[in-house]
């Protein structure tokens, strides 16, 4: 078991996991699974956890759901057809509109 209890239960961005793993390794040793998520975060994560922050406040006024907003700003798709793969399962898709401000939000906080 990675943690002694859960605190809260919410989708989280790669960027918020490396900052807690971070903050976890100075505190006390990792145990495996944690080095494991704190590695693959290094590897993946796209974003500084203050605009990955900030990516998910803009996403989720947009009318995405966090978990919507959370995969988005791990991925970082750069086309329409990438966004419209991400929700192709989805029940509430965004429409074309919303496709392409989202696009134009990811661009604006592309490192």
């Amino acid at each position: 078991m990675i943690g002694k209890e859960v605190v809260n239960n919410r989708p989280v961005c790669l960027a918020e996991v490396l900052e807690i793993l971070e903050k976890r390794s100075k505190e006390e040793e990792l145990k495996y699974e944690q080095r494991l998520d704190f590695d693959y975060a290094q590897k993946f994560c796209k974003l500084k956890a203050k605009k990955a922050s900030k990516l998910l406040e803009k996403l989720t006024s947009l009318g995405l759901t966090l978990y919507q907003a959370v995969l988005l700003v791990d991925l970082m798709p750069e086309k329409e057809e990438e966004i419209n793969l991400i929700f192709a399962k989805e029940k509430n898709k965004p429409d074309e509109k919303v496709t392409s401000q989202i696009l134009e939000l990811l661009d604006q906080f592309r490192e």
